[in-house]
This record gives structure tokens, sequence and C-alpha cells, in this order.
């Protein structure tokens, strides 16, 4: 499987672990298929009449192989789930070091939905060792016993039931793999659909009505669950044919076994003994069909994880250089930065001084977000150079560049956890006094007071227990605590009314912690607070100095400030 390389990786450390959970699974299995024959033996046996004697093996045999059966089957699951949660465990490691690692150029998780999909795609892997490797190996030691046990007994018998093994283990996976992929295909893109859909009727249920769309949202919405109920039911007739041509084929075998066996004149005990045999050889390869069909839905999966541990990470420089401590001057040196044809800085020159607070404002597009990007290293710079306390960020290793450059980007996530647990990411080890710290200048710890259980209450994916205002308070609050060298906030106080967003926004610029502050906002109101006010139109620099000065005179930013204004007059 292309990209699995890299899985197998994370699963090799642990290779001991998965072989014993196959052995005990393989024996089991073996001592499955030895508990029917012998006892297929006893009762053909037993109905002969002999003396007791002659049965004692056989009925310590029984009573040996049901006992190490279980135990067996104990041992396998035990063995295999410690492998593959261990397996698991060192793969998410290796896959959060990869995505740090990994350069500005390259692609990367930002997103929520994305990085749903790659924690969902990583736990993929659990299925991949348990449903698919584990059975697979049962599967083909018990199935050569089966053989093995029938050809001591009749040749014929054991080429009867070699031809059903290669039915129900070969062809009807490949079958389940070909027909299962399909359907399997169909239920993940409506379920994508599905997603989608319900999040618009969910989350833009205030827009929808404000504009009388509800009702056509929400039929689409049944549209999508009508079509995954369709591709649901395809996959289960698939499921339910396979299963039932293999039980088919079970029945053929074992028939045809037994035939064999009478045919070349067994008697009537070796004719059970293979007969029953070829019943538990048959059913213990049954499973592969099942494999096969969870191994083609988990396959897309595990390439999207080996492409990630396979993307080269970012270069590092020879001598990786420490992060200075306490704020840090960036400086943007003709700095331009494309994507595509299209020009997001173009030859940008702004340098800010150690601890000193800069404003960024623009209309939309102007640039703002990227130059914030450039300076965090999140976006590669075409030509020009960003320096960090007169050092290029191509200088330092990238876990330095994000231990020096941290703060809040608007696509900045909430994970299904407690609020202090979405907080304390950016500080683990903080105390319960700069937690409270955060909060306050963030004006989230009114709202934390109001929450069911503080700080200890459970949000959902993405922040939905939260309101857009709520949830942006955590994140400013989370960006506050990590209190880095430079700290870049872009829109923090988006989703909050204009009152409570200029006195944030104020509060930022005159307290903003200990490390060098740019500031990226399209509320003018507050920026009086603010060292410089760099201003940005189509790219470039067209404006820069105090809120004041830039008012007094005519251009971008006095055009902003009227508009703003005029936004405010109307809302009144």
């Amino acid at each position: 499987m292309r990209g699995a390389s890299g899985v197998w990786g994370a699963v090799r450390p642990h290779a001991v672990r998965l072989v014993a959970a196959g052995v005990a699974g393989a024996a089991a299995e073996l001592c499955g298929l030895g508990l029917i024959a012998a006892a297929a033996w006893l009762i053909a046996r037993a109905s002969q009449r002999p003396e007791l004697g002659a049965l004692s093996v056989a009925i310590v045999a029984v009573r040996g192989f049901a006992l190490a059966k279980g135990s067996l089957r104990y041992v396998e699951r035990l063995a295999g789930h410690d492998a593959a949660l261990r397996a698991l465990a060192e793969l998410r490691g290796r896959v959060f070091d990869a995505l740090a690692a990994a350069g500005p150029g390259a692609r990367r998780v930002r997103d929520g939905d994305a990085l749903t999909r790659m924690v969902s795609d990583v736990d993929a892997v659990q299925d991949l060792l348990l449903r698919c490797v584990l059975p697979v190996a049962a599967g083909v030691v018990c199935g050569a016993a089966g053989v093995a046990v029938c050809a001591l007994v009749e040749a014929s018998a054991a080429v009867v039931l070699g031809v059903g093994l290669l039915v129900a283990g070969v062809v009807l996976p490949v079958v389940a793999a070909v027909a299962g992929g399909r359907a399997a295909v169909r239920m993940a893109e409506g379920r994508q659909v599905l997603a989608v859909r319900s999040l618009d009727v969910l989350e833009g249920a205030r827009d929808l009505a404000m504009f009388g769309a509800s009702g056509r949202f929400a039929e689409r919405a049944r549209d999508a669950v009508r079509g995954l109920e369709r591709a649901e039911r395809s996959a289960a007739r698939v499921s339910a044919a396979v299963s039932a041509a293999g039980f088919v084929v079970q029945g053929v075998t074992v028939a045809g076994v037994a035939w064999a066996g009478l045919r070349a004149g067994v008697d009537e005990v070796g004719a059970a003994v293979v007969a029953l045999t070829a019943l538990v050889a048959v059913e213990s390869v049954l499973p592969l069909a099942g494999a096969a069909q969870r191994l083609r839905e988990v396959a897309p999966a595990v390439r999207r994880v080996g492409a990630v541990l396979a993307a080269p990470p970012a270069p590092c420089p020879a001598r990786p250089v420490a992060v200075p401590g306490g704020p840090l001057g960036v400086e943007l040196l003709g700095v331009r930065v494309a994507y595509g044809e299209g020009v997001a800085l173009d030859g940008v020159d702004v340098r800010v001084e150690r601890g000193r607070r800069v404003a960024v404002v623009g209309a939309s597009g102007a640039g703002k977000s990227t130059l914030l990007a450039a300076v965090s290293g999140d976006v590669p710079v075409a030509s020009g150079a960003v320096l960090l306390g007169g050092r290029d960020v191509g200088g330092f290793a990238p876990g330095d560049v994000r231990a020096a450059v941290r703060g809040l980007a608007q696509d900045a996530h909430v994970f299904a956890a407690s609020v202090r647990a979405n907080v304390l990411l950016a500080r683990p080890d903080a105390d319960e006094a700069r937690l409270w710290a955060a909060a306050e200048r963030a004006r989230f710890a009114e709202v934390v007071r109001e929450l069911p259980d503080g700080w200890d209450t459970v949000v959902g994916a993405g922040g939905r227990g939260l309101s857009g205002g709520q949830r942006q308070r955590l994140l400013l609050a989370r960006a506050l605590l990590a209190d880095p060298p430079v700290l870049v906030l872009d829109e923090p106080t988006e989703g909050l009314d204009p009152v409570a967003a200029d006195a944030v926004t104020r509060e930022l610029l005159e307290a903003p912690g200990g490390g060098t502050l740019l500031l990226v906002t399209h509320r003018l109101a507050a920026l009086g607070a603010a060292d410089e006010v760099v201003v940005l139109d189509r790219g470039r620099v067209v404006q820069r100095g105090r809120h004041e000065e830039l008012l007094a005179v005519p251009g971008a930013y006095r055009d902003l400030w009227e508009a703003e204004l005029l936004a405010a007059r109307a809302a009144a």
C-alpha cells in the first residue's frame, strides 16, 4: 500500500507485541480446530461403544483444547489492543512532529475539519491492525492446519478443502473489497455531504431564517440523509451477500469433503473428523472477506497519514539559533509574498523595535494577515527578508520560530475539551493566577464565571458550545497566556460588539505583555494607544505613523476612519 511505510515505521517498535497477538490468535484458532476434530472423533468413536480407556486421551484433549482456546483468545485481545494502542500513540507523535516540521510551502493541516480528518485517519490504523492484519494471520494458519489434518485422513478430502479455502479466503475477499469498496466510497461521500449540509442548517440557522432559506436548506439536508441511507443499504446488501456466499461455500465444502472421504472408503469416524475439520477451517477464513472490505475503507486514510509522514521537513539551519529572552524586534525588508499569479505583499519594508505596539490596518485583501504569516514563518517569502531580533527567520529552527512568534490567527482551533485545557495549550505549566490574569485581559473571565462548570466546562469540537464572541475571547486568552517574545494577533476582537471590541483593543495596546505586539484590526477607534499604525493597500505600505498624525492628513487611513464613523452613525 503506497504511503504505508511511514505508518509501519510507527508500528515496528511494537512488532513483538503484534506478533505475540498474531501467534496467540493463530493458536486459538488451532485449538478450536483441534477441539472440533477431537470432539468429532470422540463422538463418532463413542458411538461404537469401545472401552473407556480408548476414549480417555480424546476426552482430555477436548477439555484441554476448550480451556486453551478461551485463554489464548484473551491473550490475543490483550496483546493485540496493547500493540495497537501503543502504535497509535507512537503514530500520533510522529504525525504531530511531521506537521510541526513542515515547511511553510508544504501542505499543512490547519483548519478544524482537516484536523478532525487527520485524527480519524490516524485512528483508522487501529482497524488496520486489529481487523485486517490479525484475522489474516489466524485464518491462514488455521486453514493450513485444516488441510494438514484432512490430508492425514484422506488426500482427496484435503484437495476439496483446499479449493473451498481458496474460494472463501481469496475469491470472496476480492469480491468484498471491490464491491464493498465502492459502497464505502459512496458512504464516505454521503457522510461528508450530510455533515456540510447539517452544519449549514445548524450553525447558519439565524442567517437562513433571515433570508427565508431555512426550508430549502433543510430539504437539502434531508436529501443528503436519503442519499446516505441509500449508500448504507447498498453496503449492507454487499455485506449480506458476501456473508451468505461464505456460508454457502462453507456448507458445500463440508459436504464435498465428507463425500470425498466416504467415496475413498474412509470409515464413519474419519468422515466425521474431516467434515467437522473442514467446517472449522473454512469458518476461520470467512472473516477475511470483512477484513478485505475494511482494508479497502482504511487504505485511503493510511495513504494520507503516510503522505504526511513522508513530506520533507522544512530545511533547518546547520546551527540552530537559540531564541533570546525578552521581546524581539521585527523587520521586514523588501518582503514579497505571492500566491500563484497574485501578489499579497509587494516590497514591504516595516521595522518594529523590540517591545513596541504596532497596529496593521487596511481594507480587506490588503495583505494584513499575510504580513503576520510572513513574520511567523507560516508563508514562504518570494524575495526580501524577515528578521527577528536582527536574525533572518531562515536562520532559526522551525520550533524556535514558533516559540518566538505566537498569537491568534483567524483559523485558530478550539478542541473538544474543557475550557481550561484549551487555554492551557499555550502554556501547560501556567498556574491559576496566570490563567485568570490572561482571562481578565481578554475579557474572558466573566464568561468563565457564567459557564456551568467554570474552567472545567467542556466545549464541543470547534468551540460549538460557545458563542462566536466567547470563542474569540477564549482564543485571545490563550494567545495572551503564551506571552511570547513576539505576539501577533489577527482580528482578536472579531465577534465582539463594538464597545467591547474597542475596550479589548485599547487594553491590548496599553498593556500587551512582555513581548513585541503586531495587531491586525479593522477597528480604528482604539488605535490612539498604539505606538505606530501601519496602513497597507494592495500589498504595499502606503502610510505609517501615530493615529493622530494619520488622521491629520488626507489618505487611506483617514478614509478608513471616516467609513467607520459613517457605519457607527448608521447603526445608531
